[in-house]
């Protein structure tokens, strides 16, 4: 299916009965899905004027493609492209060669960032409700924030992203960019208003411990689980001497779990926050303190560490497995690690916070492509398959690039 085959009419979702056969009939592939995403990022130029060679969408399908690859900056981009020309073309592309850096670079540069953002909170909802099945338990919305390090501002400080990632699923939702002067505390509402956390966990770290935050997921149907830091130096010191007086009304162990490198095992105890929070009322209703122990052990070295950590949640005392959500968090960390290790993000540089955003866009789109194909799989062992494996097997060859994004 060619771009020229979409009738998006300025939106993602196009028409209504298209998108009901899409779900009941039959699927989308993963191709056809980002096709559909490329052509609703809004034109900025002039169309009507000079002379466009590329459309924007066989440009952002491109940059797309190469970075599913492992390609990490334009140049790279661009010897993706011409190595794999006459193979693009009979995907129905333009025959109009490769783009230049600099028309790449004046897109990157050009692309309304927030819009494109949008629209792939569009194409990631798609896939989210997909893929969300109803035995996967409640569904955990970890948010956290991420240093664009490639980049720095005029005032020394890298550009920070903030981010909704669907635990279940392994798909960035949605994407909210701070401003230069700013930080996490202000952009995370903007955030949880984009997305739809009715009947769901949100979870987050010591920052967004602010009592606007946790009013505002109240106020949408979610609960939410937030660590506890000194930021709130009333709350958590008044905690802390309220927990040498109280027993817990529960507590268990879990472990001891391998991984990356570490043995841990983590101990739990969970409190009635109504009995220890001085201004519960402040925070809006009854609350439930976790007070989490985590024992390490280096692998490698056999170096031993403990931890004592504290998290504030709206859930039930009596919620099983509240431990397990602390450690769920970790997912969005993982994440960004894997944006990092796989797609290089900090090693590609720019000027600016808003050219440096949309590669993110595009990157986070990638790097969801992998939980979706995992997701659409059957096979228990395509289903354990990491990010870079699947890269390293894709890059190989065009033809398993197509095979891989031809998954229905």
């Amino acid at each position: 299916m060619t771009l020229d085959q979409y009738r998006l009419n300025g939106s993602y979702t196009g028409d209504y009965s298209t998108k009901v056969e899409n779900k009941f009939d039959k699927r989308y592939s993963i191709l056809e899905e980002l096709e559909a995403f490329a052509s609703s990022v809004p034109e900025f130029r002039r169309t009507d004027k000079g002379n466009i060679r590329h459309r924007l969408a066989d440009i952002i399908i491109l940059m797309i493609l190469s970075r599913a690859s492992g390609c990490v900056g334009r140049a790279d981009s661009i010897e993706f492209g011409r190595h794999n020309l006459n193979k693009i073309r009979s995907l129905g592309r333009p025959d109009n060669g490769v783009p230049s850096e600099s028309t790449l670079f004046w897109v990157e540069n050009g692309i309304d960032a927030q819009g494109m953002a949008e629209k792939m909170r569009d194409f990631a909802e798609l896939f989210r409700s997909e893929m969300y099945k109803s035995g996967m338990g409640r569904e955990i919305i970890c948010i956290d924030g991420k240093a664009e390090r490639g980049t720095v501002q005029g005032n020394g400080r890298n550009p920070d992203i903030v981010s909704a990632y669907s635990y279940n699923t392994g798909i960035t939702l949605a994407t909210e960019a701070c401003k230069e002067k700013s930080n996490e505390i202000k952009s995370v509402p903007i955030l949880i208003d984009m997305i739809d956390i009715s009947g769901k966990i949100v979870t987050a770290d010591a920052m967004s411990m602010q009592k606007d935050i946790i009013d505002k997921i109240r106020s949408k149907g979610g609960d939410f689980l937030i660590e506890l830091k000194a930021n709130q130096p009333s709350l958590r010191y008044g905690v802390e001497n309220s927990l040498k007086k109280h027993r817990p009304l529960y507590s268990y162990t879990e472990g001891p779990e391998l991984g990356h490198g570490r043995i841990e095992t983590g101990t739990y105890l969970i409190h009635d926050g109504l009995d220890i929070i001085a201004e519960k009322d402040k925070w809006g209703g009854n609350m439930t303190i976790i007070e989490s122990h985590a024992d390490t052990v280096r692998k490698s070295t056999g170096v031993h560490s403990s931890e004592k950590r504290l998290y504030v949640s709206s859930l039930p005392t009596d919620t099983p497995a509240l431990g397990a959500i602390v450690r769920k968090h970790r997912s969005i960390e993982s994440m960004h690690w894997g944006l990092d290790f796989n797609l290089r993000q900090d090693h590609i540089k720019r000027k600016s916070a808003k050219a440096a955003r949309n590669p993110d866009t595009i990157q986070r789109i990638v790097h969801s492509l992998f939980s979706i194909w995992r997701g659409r799989r059957k096979k228990r062992s395509d289903k354990a398959k990491g990010i870079a494996e699947l890269m390293r097997y894709i890059s190989m060859s065009f033809t398993r690039l197509m095979r891989f994004l031809s998954q229905k």
